[in-house]
């Protein structure tokens, strides 16, 4: 799939095929993500892959009953997580710029759009989530102390296709200086 196609075509898909993603499909699209740019190279976005159905079930838990339904029928989720106190950051533990720590959720997001889009190219499906239980959740996939959840997004193949939301004009958006 072309670039510029895959990022006008690619939508939240919230309802899957009961169809397996393959272990090399899921590294592949991982292995994408994980290419993604961060503050000086970082690197602190991580993944947390859930795939087995008990553990799909416990997850379910954790989430708002709509986020719920998304994950009930995606074969895969991955819980994104950043690991705390590096973006941003100078090496003695100072903000580089007024922006502190936010840098850490930027690095998650683009890690996120670019597992979402090579999740795309690879003809899956994707929703990101943001709304969880911040204690539940890391609790049950025991996140690292030094790290925090960021993101859930579910994958599989497509059983729905969702048009296109209606997008501000371009002339709304930019201003040339």
């Amino acid at each position: 799939m072309e670039l510029f196609d895959a990022i006008r075509t690619r939508r939240s898909v919230r309802v899957y095929q009961d169809k397996p993603v393959s272990r090399e499909t899921l590294k592949k699209i991982l292995s994408a993500a994980q290419m993604a740019p961060s503050w000086k190279n970082t690197q602190t976005a991580g993944f947390i892959v859930v795939e087995s159905p008990e553990m799909k079930e416990k997850l379910m838990e954790a989430l708002p009953s709509y986020n719920a339904r998304t994950v009930s029928t995606a074969p895969v989720t991955v819980v994104m997580t950043a690991k705390k106190g590096r973006a941003g950051y100078e090496r003695d533990g100072s903000y580089t710029t007024n922006k502190g720590d936010r840098w850490e959720m930027f690095d998650g997001g683009i890690a996120c759009q670019t597992l979402c889009l090579a999740a795309w190219g690879e003809g899956l499906g994707s929703c990101i989530m943001g709304i969880y239980d911040e204690e539940k959740l890391p609790a049950l996939l025991e996140v690292p102390e030094d790290q925090y959840v960021t993101a859930v997004v579910s994958i599989g193949y497509p059983a729905e296709s969702p048009n296109a939301p209606k997008r501000k004009a371009l002339e709304e958006k930019v201003r040339y200086v």
